[in-house]
């Protein structure tokens, strides 16, 4: 039976377990990289930070990084002590960390960025967590795969780094693509692609217009974007395109400004013709015949404000009439809806009151069989003065 006080603890063993103890913690308050770190920092050098150009010079000094179980700082903490430029984004939602912290408040320095894995890994690796691409403003949707068939990775677009985006790296991969399409594009709207699209939509296909407040019919559905959404270089540009007929078609009205701006007064989309026109909301109201004239027989070469309402600006005196109306308006004998019958209703020259009242019935053809300088009596009576005669009709 052992009647020692501690069993098999011995005052020796004590003392070798204190001083075990005491060289563990002093190594490891010393180097406890030697007894803790799960492998070689990383030591590629870059900026000056925290005195150290890499990982690999805080070796040693756990502390610059680890934090103590008593103490209430997180290790992400200690990281944004040397990399102020990252405390500075965390604040800022525009930012890639912070537009990380927004969406993803759960991520941590080290979800991102893990060390001890070696001299030369890399110290960014994204493989191991799932980041929504559209929390930074531009969505995966229409990027699924390259052209080969092979799926996205980060660096596939961001070359340089995932800190920020190099906007050449859109148009050098579509060139590849569609070159011709390509060069026609930057040169209608530069190489602001972020300005537009936001990756939802599908490259390749048109946008569905009828999703937007003016609806593309007829021949506008044949018109490349460009040709009204001239200089557009962001979403804002193209929601703020005029929708108005004149802001497109203007530069080439055949009408010089004659009409006003609004084309679809007259026009449809389906094309300049046919056009039609009101003449009930202008001064000169269309009536009778007058209403199945063609719109070029009064407006000669397209000329429509100023064109004369008289009779005379379109109808030559006849030479029915010898010149006795010259100059006269139509209307004293003819309406819109023919010229014949007409009506004369001035004075006659050489007839009596009894001879007019007899011939009230008679047209002026009927005498005037020539033209109005020539008479005769023949069509109706015997003679050409039936009256002397004692003739009569």
């Amino acid at each position: 039976m052992n009647t020692k006080p501690f069993g098999c603890l011995t005052a020796f063993g004590l003392i070798s377990a204190l001083l075990t103890a005491l060289v563990v913690v002093v190594v490891g308050l010393t180097r406890g990289d030697v007894l803790f770190s799960p492998g070689a920092l990383n030591s590629k050098a870059g900026a000056m930070l925290g005195g150290v150009t890499s990982h690999a010079g805080l070796g040693g000094n756990c502390s610059a990084c680890h934090v103590a179980f008593w103490q209430t700082a997180s290790m992400a903490d200690k990281c944004v002590v040397c990399h102020t430029d990252v405390a500075v984004q965390q604040k800022d939602i525009s930012t890639l960390h912070g537009s990380l912290l927004k969406y993803n408040p759960s991520l941590t320095c080290r979800t991102c960025h893990p060390d001890h894995r070696g001299p030369t890994i890399t110290l960014t690796d994204m493989s191991k967590i799932n980041i929504s691409h559209d929390s930074f403003g531009y969505a995966l949707t229409a990027h699924p795969h390259q052209t080969d068939g092979t799926p996205f990775a980060c660096n596939t677009c961001h070359v340089n780094g995932y800190g920020k985006f190099d906007q050449t790296v859109c148009t050098t991969c579509h060139q590849q693509i569609n070159a011709n399409f390509m060069q026609s594009h930057l040169q209608v709207y530069a190489d602001n692609c972020l300005g537009c699209h936001d990756g939802i939509d599908t490259y390749g296909h048109k946008f569905d217009h009828s999703t937007a407040v003016f609806h593309l019919t007829g021949k506008h559905t044949g018109v490349d974007c460009g040709g009204c959404h001239t200089g557009a270089r962001t979403i804002a540009d193209l929601k703020a395109t005029r929708q108005d007929c004149a802001a497109c078609h203007q530069k080439n009205d055949p009408h010089n400004g004659q009409f006003g701006t609004d084309c679809g007064a007259c026009h449809t989309a389906a094309g300049w013709t046919p056009a039609t026109f009101d003449h009930n909301l202008s001064s000169f109201k269309l009536a009778g015949k007058h209403a199945g004239v063609a719109c070029t027989s009064c407006h000669i070469n397209n000329v429509f404000k100023g064109t004369p309402t008289a009779c005379a600006g379109c109808h030559a005196d006849p030479a029915y009439h010898a010149g006795l109306f010259a100059g006269s308006a139509c209307d004293q004998c003819h309406n819109t809806n023919a010229w014949i019958p007409a009506l004369y209703t001035g004075p006659h020259p050489n007839c009596g009151e009894r001879n007019c009242l007899q011939h009230h019935r008679a047209t002026c053809a009927d005498c005037h069989t020539a033209n109005l300088m020539t008479a005769t009596c023949l069509k109706c009576h015997d003679s050409n003065n039936p009256g002397e005669r004692g003739g009569g009709g």
